[in-house]
């Protein structure tokens, strides 16, 4: 079979040969009377040619290679009824071995996502004294996603993160592997395991890296367990986790036509780096979550119980109690152009009731948190959205004789690039 039969396909794929000047093959003159046909054809990816850069038009072809050829035209929407049905066995078969190249091809995946951000935070420092501390954070954060198929149920995800403070030339920036897990299943369940981005009670507890492993059954009523250790480099409102170990239990269920409700209990051994101080926490909170049309609306109850390596409590009422109530309407969607979202929370927790909470506000803690947040996003472009928020949240403690911030008010300002 010649190769010049499938030059009737450029027919088929209706592009003019003008728009195609580059001379692909080394073999074919621009004289050549098929010149303008092949180019339509390789600009058009239907034929590729052999590695040496020629295209051999006079070398015979396999019925496989033809096949191949017929797919392509098919795939780029050229009308080759008769072809393909000329080549039906062997297309079926190109099918299957097309199928597993492609799969191969795409079996991992790098993508990437850039943030710049800047805060203006303003905090009052021992409010006798009606002292204030202002200060500003202006970075670049980086991130680059890796994505890698290990079979049809099981995936790896790594992730290197870089952040750039533009505010000094110190030099200190530094590349880590913040993350790196699988994702499969087991008979029925779920799995996740390894250095994963790790939430508890949606954020108010906990949201930020974990090594661990969580598994997870069902849909409509979803049951899931985890148990691990927490980052040990987290720093949390000046304070340095030696991470922790945790393990707990969370049950979501639908409840009719947009009502969410979910229940769990986390369980928290040798919190921070000093011995004497915080050390076991056991969490009880019930959550809902009622969507109508774009408005949804959300509240959670928090319970802590708390205690030290000498086995003080933190029984006071506004040490184990919390709960958080938010509003949102829309929001931003990155592959929507002009798509955009409000939304609203306001927090009251106590120190037993978050670790490491999800919010951009200052949280206070060891000390208990209150007060609100709002905040915007837009989608400038494909890709780019732009958040503004506005945070003013208080030391439930109030403690006015020693030196430290007992007040915070900042507004967080970011844009965020994803490719």
């Amino acid at each position: 079979m010649k190769k010049s039969l499938v030059l009737a396909m450029a027919m088929a794929l209706g592009v003019t040969a003008s728009a195609y000047a580059a001379n692909p093959f080394s073999d074919v003159p621009a004289g050549h009377w098929a010149y303008d046909s092949i180019n339509k054809l390789a600009a058009a990816g239907v034929i590729d040619g052999y590695g040496d850069g020629t295209f051999g038009g006079d070398k015979l072809m396999t019925r496989y290679e033809m096949a191949q050829i017929v797919a392509k035209a098919m795939a780029k929407g050229a009308n080759v009824e008769k072809l393909a049905a000329e080549f039906a066995d062997e297309l079926e078969n190109l099918g299957v071995r097309v199928a597993n190249l492609e799969k191969k091809a795409d079996n991992v995946k790098i993508t990437g996502e850039l943030r710049y951000r800047y805060i203006d935070q303003k905090g009052e420092v021992n409010v006798d004294a009606d002292r204030k501390a202002h200060s500003y954070v202006n970075d670049l954060r980086s991130r680059i996603w890796i994505n890698g198929m290990i079979n049809d149920d099981w995936t790896y995800t790594g992730m290197l993160e870089n952040t750039q403070d533009l505010s000094d030339n110190a030099g200190n920036e530094k590349t880590d592997f913040q993350r790196a897990y699988v994702d499969g299943k087991l008979g029925g369940m779920a799995v996740r395991a390894g250095r994963y981005n790790l939430v508890l009670a949606d954020g108010n507890f906990y949201d930020t890296r974990a090594d661990g492993v969580e598994v997870a059954y069902g849909k409509d009523v979803k049951i899931t367990g985890y148990a691990g250790k927490f980052a040990e480099d987290t720093n949390i409102d000046g304070w340095d986790t030696n991470g922790g170990n945790y393990w707990g239990a969370d049950v979501t269920a639908a409840i009719g036509k947009g009502l969410d409700l979910s229940a769990g209990y986390i369980h928290v051994n040798d919190i921070v780096e000093d011995d004497d101080y915080l050390d076991d926490n056991k969490v009880w909170y019930v959550g809902a979550k009622y969507a109508v049309g774009h408005v949804g609306l959300s509240a959670m109850y928090l319970k802590g119980d708390l205690s030290d390596n000498y086995g003080h409590k933190y029984d006071e009422d506004w040490q184990k109690d919390g709960y958080v109530i938010g509003l949102d309407y829309k929001g931003a969607k990155a592959d929507e152009v002009g798509s955009w979202g409000l939304w609203a929370k306001y927090y009251d927790q106590g120190t037993a009731t978050y670790l490491a909470h999800t919010t951009d506000a200052h949280t206070f803690w060891g000390y208990g948190f209150k007060g609100y947040g709002v905040g915007a996003n837009y989608t400038f472009a494909k890709n780019i959205v732009g958040n503004v928020a506005y945070y003013e949240t208080e030391n439930i403690f109030e403690q006015k004789t020693e030196d430290y911030t007992v007040k915070d008010r900042r507004l967080w300002t970011d844009v965020t690039f994803t490719f």
